[in-house]
């Protein structure tokens, strides 16, 4: 009995401090990693028995697989199809966003997809004129519901797969989550499209950070309709001659933005250096400075064909093409010089596509204008060029770049591998051909071998302080079976439904679990209620299936406060959110879950 006043003291002393915020969680879970040893009721070597766990390597190597999805740019990339679809309609972008996210998280951590979209969601909601608070709480429950989608969603998932495993059972599948997951997900985003006049109001934060946007320097140069896309056919002049023999500048007031050539997989963007060498097939990207050209002899001199534009001003291409405005310092040795004969772009890698002087932008032929100093010149370009100025130029200060930059992935171009690889590492976690550990680290090589990250972004995407908690608190488990806490705490569960009922036993489970999650973090409490769980099966005589997915789903439903999760605390600020919108909106939500629960997993998972 000594023993069992002591583990239930330690316990309750760690959910007050995980409660109160003091001291922080994975110093709690050190604390209690401690503590248990020293008190006599477990080992040392069961006291760290988490570090040797497969599931503790196995969420690690999860996070790796979502920072590379993140470098990549292939996060950002269903953030921009968001954009595409979704319009100006705020129901419509409502249901894509919740897909979208929820689709997202069934693969790499929710915490991390909230973070991608935030800021995503902060220049719709404001792009669109929509309150930031009508989607930033559809986001963080479109976060959490992902959990519910696949095993490896979210750490409790993990932790509950691992206490099966310890027990000597199967574990889930990969796939076991999802006919739960799809069925909630359509519910909550109908309830969050009937909630949503009950959001909070718009961020500050959505407000304008003050800098500008491409679109801002595309208007204030007149940049709009200088822009063209012309497929190089074959028998065009261009085709193996270095662009410096035609002065197309010069003559044609054709300013080559970039070259887009066909790769295995992708489409390549390519610098126009002067001695560079079209192909049959290549895309050229210009801009058209003289006003004048006459656009069908141009075709018919080059045997070009004109392509649509995808997005303004190649607005499609901003992952890899930049601007930038630079002011020309009074000693550069570009004054007096135009931009063709001081050769600026073979100097920069980038063209100069406007010029600013004394507040007024200059008309006509960029080309042909003399630099003062004190000139403003809008560059265009590849982004690395555009960081390159500020170190290595004293001819050029740099004034302003847009808020795209913040956008820009560094291994853009490796995203069709990055896919490839996913795709792989999901097939491999799905069909069990090798154990999930395996699969998650087969998935990691991949990465790195092909370049969508690197060995220190790997190691900085892991979140250390979630594995020392979920590690930490994993001999709370055996601690609270070694004393026989878990069987009792499973007949006073069962006392409680007297009746027997095994419906009555499912929603005793998801309360208990639900209500613990408010106060501790739902991967803290699946490390307690999982064992419960599984003791509560073994004493009833049924499968213990069931009751372990119900806890998984109660402990991914933690809707009803800021606090529940790191999901929610994110999109407290942007949404400007109170205490009291969570649970206004939250506790409908949870009884969703609840019902929706009770009543599919006897169907699915039969006892």
């Amino acid at each position: 009995m000594f023993d069992l006043l002591i583990v239930l003291g330690l316990l309750l002393a760690a959910i007050v401090m995980f409660a109160i915020g003091r001291p922080r969680m994975d110093a709690v879970a050190l604390l209690m990693m401690v503590m248990l040893p020293l008190s006599g009721i477990i080992t040392v070597e069961q006291a760290l028995a988490g570090f040797a766990d497969p599931n503790i390597i196995l969420i690690a190597a999860l996070f790796v697989v979502g920072e590379a999805l993140v470098r990549t740019g292939v996060a950002k990339s269903l953030g921009d199809w968001l954009v595409t679809r979704s319009g100006s309609s705020e129901a419509r972008l409502i249901v894509l966003l919740m897909i979208v996210v929820a689709g997202a998280g069934s693969f790499m951590s929710s915490t991390g997809v909230v973070a991608i979209f935030v800021p995503i969601v902060l220049r719709i909601a404001r792009n669109a004129r929509i309150p930031a608070g009508r989607l930033m709480m559809p986001l963080s429950v479109a976060a959490l519901l992902s959990g519910m989608m696949t095993l490896v969603a979210t750490a409790p998932n993990l932790v509950i797969h691992a206490e099966l495993q310890r027990h000597g059972l199967p574990g889930f599948g990969f796939f076991d989550f999802t006919p739960f997951g799809i069925p909630l997900l359509v519910l909550a985003v109908a309830y969050m499209l009937g909630a949503r006049r009950f959001l909070g109001g718009e961020s500050a934060l959505a407000a304008t950070s003050g800098r500008p946007t491409l679109g801002d320097f595309v208007e204030r140069y007149g940049l709009e309709g200088r822009e063209y896309r012309f497929l190089v056919e074959s028998g065009s002049p261009l085709i193996g001659r270095a662009l410096n023999e035609f002065n197309l500048r010069g003559s044609t007031g054709i300013n080559v933005i970039a070259i887009e050539r066909t790769k295995v997989f992708t489409r390549e963007l390519l610098r126009p250096y002067a001695q560079f060498r079209l192909e049959a097939g290549d895309v050229v990207m210009i801009d058209m400075c003289r006003p004048d050209i006459d656009l069908d002899e141009l075709e018919r001199l080059y045997k070009f064909h004109r392509l649509p534009l995808a997005a303004p001003y190649f607005g499609d291409r901003s992952q890899e093409i930049g601007m930038a405005e630079v002011l020309l310092s009074p000693d550069s040795d570009l004054v007096g010089k135009t931009v063709v004969t001081s050769g600026f772009r073979t100097e920069h890698d980038l063209s100069v596509v406007g010029i600013r002087r004394a507040r007024e932008v200059l008309d006509g032929l960029v080309a042909d204008v003399v630099l003062r100093a004190g000139d403003t010149l809008l560059v265009i370009g590849p982004w690395r060029a555009i960081d390159y100025l500020p170190v290595h130029s004293d001819d050029l200060i740099v004034l302003n770049t847009p808020v795209e930059v913040e956008d820009v992935v560094p291994q853009a171009s490796r995203a069709p591998y990055a896919v490839a690889i996913l795709a792989l590492t999901v097939f491999l976690l799905a069909t069990g051909f090798v154990p999930n550990v395996l699969a998650a680290l087969i998935g990691c090589l991949l990465f790195g071998l092909t370049r969508c990250i690197d060995m220190n972004s790997a190691y900085e995407s892991i979140h250390w302080k979630t594995l020392v908690l979920i590690v930490g608190m994993l001999p709370f488990s055996i601690a609270l079976e070694a004393v026989g806490a878990t069987d009792i705490a499973a007949q006073w569960l069962l006392s409680v439904v007297s009746s027997g009922s095994l419906t009555l036993v499912l929603v005793m489970l998801f309360v208990v679990t639900a209500v613990l999650g408010l106060f501790i973090s739902n991967t803290a409490t699946a490390v307690l209620m999982a064992p419960i769980a599984i003791a509560m099966a073994q004493a009833l005589g049924v499968s213990p299936y069931p009751l372990a997915m119900t806890v998984a789903l109660a402990a991914s439903a933690a809707f009803i406060t800021p606090v529940s999760s790191p999901v929610n605390m994110l999109v407290v600020g942007p949404g400007n959110y109170r205490f009291g919108d969570f649970v206004r909106i939250g506790i409908p939500l949870t009884l969703i879950v609840l019902v929706v629960t009770v009543l599919l997993v006897p169907v699915i998972l039969p006892f």
